[in-house]
């Protein structure tokens, strides 16, 4: 049954119940984990019963996706192809490296992948289904900001999902592993990284710094 403020926003109750359930379960996921969370839990936490979890997600594995692109399409926002043509190009790299790294190294995060690395022992079809959730989606949206970069001539790149990995990759450093091994987090240090990243990719794949070496 919808609310009396659904009804008057003209949101249909099951958006509502919907968005409730992925936040209870992206709350239980990145809290206790795969394994240790239930639909049970889940949908008394959202509010709904357990046959409305089901007839929106199907099963268990299908609210964990569902969960963690809702968490992904918060970072992926920071970086909208619509927004190639704001800012520099070093103003827009940097803007997507300190998203990526905020996102990334965030306690919850760390703590969702590392149970999520330990359940993918036992179940791979979880490791898979988060790389493909979070992970992969999230290199290809750059990658598809990269190709309108080069659409627009600010850079030069053959392979854009690989340039896209070298950018992330310069970007977390050694600051991704030693978060996962309980390290705090070292801000000054993450600017630091992402400085250089840029640096090194403006260099490697800008059509400026190309025709001024020429």
């Amino acid at each position: 049954m919808s609310t009396e403020s659904e009804r008057r926003s003209g949101r249909p109750a099951d958006a509502g119940k919907r968005e409730a359930i992925i936040a209870a379960a992206t709350n239980a996921f990145f809290k206790d984990g795969f394994a240790a969370s239930s639909i049970e839990g889940i949908a008394a936490d959202a509010g709904v019963s357990k046959v409305t979890v089901y007839n929106h997600f199907q099963d268990k594995r299908g609210l964990f996706v569902a969960a963690v692109e809702n968490q992904c399409e918060m970072m992926r926002q920071h970086f909208s192809i619509g927004d190639v043509s704001r800012g520099t190009l070093q103003q827009r790299l940097t803007a997507i490296g300190e998203a990526m790294v905020g996102f990334l190294s965030r306690p919850e995060m760390v703590q969702f992948e590392r149970r999520i690395a330990a359940e993918t022992e036992a179940e791979p079809e979880i490791g898979a289904a988060f790389l493909a959730a979070g992970p992969h989606r999230i290199k290809a949206a750059f990658a598809g900001f990269i190709d309108a970069m080069v659409e627009a001539g600010e850079l030069e790149v053959d392979d854009p999902e690989l340039a896209a990995e070298q950018f992330v990759s310069m970007c977390k450093g050694m600051g991704d592993l030693e978060r996962r091994f309980g390290m705090p987090n070292d801000m000054q240090r993450n600017r630091q990284r992402i400085a250089r990243a840029v640096e090194v990719f403006c260099r490697a794949y800008g059509t400026d710094s190309r025709s001024g070496s020429r």
